[in-house]
């Protein structure tokens, strides 16, 4: 955890997720999270504490948690775009109301707690959870993305950036480390001296620099617009193909996947999809089909929801089973 974090303490808040169609107001009050769903799939994520430039309390972590858990398990999201309200996408860790004297312990036992049986800890769900998300993320990044916010935006599948944006791994300012997922999501952007480099110094960066760094995948002046646009083109194409690039190209990307490995996980998922019926109304459609004839897409099939990904790599060690490959995933999976 890490920050910048604007304003006055300010204890720990009530945590509320707002659902709502897009033709409807953002919701007031004392939210954190508001998510708009459109009719085409895509879900918009904003984050709403714009008098403290969307720095992370715990209201916020426990609604970004929240909100990353309900849409990984619904099979409607097409994409999701994230962005913040206001000036800024996210300053970081609020460090005067998360470790305000009176309620810092409680809150730091709260935010690394790992609960029995799970991957990662409350700190760490916040970037983490995005990537369990059967769908792409788009993170649309503006005014300061510090931190804990450039950890969020890490967590997503890409990033649009307005140019004058400024990034900062920011927890070294702290005498900390970055603690909230970016260990997972750094080594696949940049290389080990470049990510020692940032974690160390704590440097604050602009967006240009972010791009060459490729932290960031494109700027924009109106980076939601255009995280909107990409939005709306991936959800055109099969949403089951969409999960299953997710899920091959995050663990493809992973430290310690070797060739034969990333080639059976590439053909596994491509039998999967081949004669379902998004497969098949995508085929229609590319071949020119009247669109009259044409098979509508259907909700993303369940064997792609994140609770799906421990069985897929079981069924991937059994079908290698014999293997020196095999022994060495069935390994990993029970350590």
């Amino acid at each position: 955890m890490q920050g910048l974090a604007p304003g006055r303490a300010l204890g720990v808040a009530t945590s509320r997720v707002h659902v709502a169609k897009t033709s409807r107001a953002l919701c007031t009050g004392p939210s954190r999270v508001h998510v708009a769903k459109a009719a085409d799939g895509i879900h918009t994520v904003t984050m709403k504490r714009s008098d403290k430039l969307n720095a992370l309390d715990m209201g916020m972590f426990r609604s970004l948690a929240a909100t990353a858990r309900a849409l990984a398990s619904d099979s409607s999201v097409r994409a999701v775009v994230i962005s913040g309200e206001g000036r800024a996408f996210c300053a970081g860790l609020d460090v005067r109301s998360v470790a305000s004297p009176m309620v810092a312990r409680a809150n730091l036992e709260e935010l690394l707690h790992r609960p029995e049986g799970a991957l990662s800890n409350l700190a760490q769900d916040v970037g983490y959870l995005w990537r369990k998300i059967p769908a792409p993320v788009i993170a649309a990044t503006h005014g300061v993305c510090l931190g804990g916010g450039l950890q969020i935006a890490l967590g997503a599948d890409m990033r649009i950036s307005h140019p004058s944006c400024k990034f900062s791994v920011m927890e070294a300012k702290w005498g900390l480390i970055p603690d909230m997922s970016a260990t997972v999501t750094l080594r696949e952007l940049v290389p080990k001296d470049v990510a020692m480099e940032l974690t160390m110094t704590g440097r604050i960066f602009l967006a240009d620099e972010a791009l060459k760094l490729g932290l960031v995948t494109r700027l924009a002046h109106e980076p939601l617009e255009a995280a909107m646009d990409l939005a709306r083109q991936i959800a055109t194409r099969s949403p089951d193909a969409s999960a299953a690039a997710k899920r091959l190209l995050h663990a493809t990307y992973s430290e310690g996947c070797d060739e034969r490995r990333a080639l059976h996980l590439e053909s596994e998922l491509q039998r999967r999809l081949l004669g379902g019926w998004n497969q098949m109304a995508s085929a229609a459609k590319g071949l020119g089909v009247p669109p009259a004839l044409q098979l509508g897409y259907r909700a993303r099939d369940d064997a792609w929801l994140a609770e799906a990904d421990e069985e897929a790599q079981a069924e991937l060690v059994r079908m290698l089973e014999g293997s020196e490959l095999g022994a060495s995933m069935a390994a990993r999976a029970n350590a």
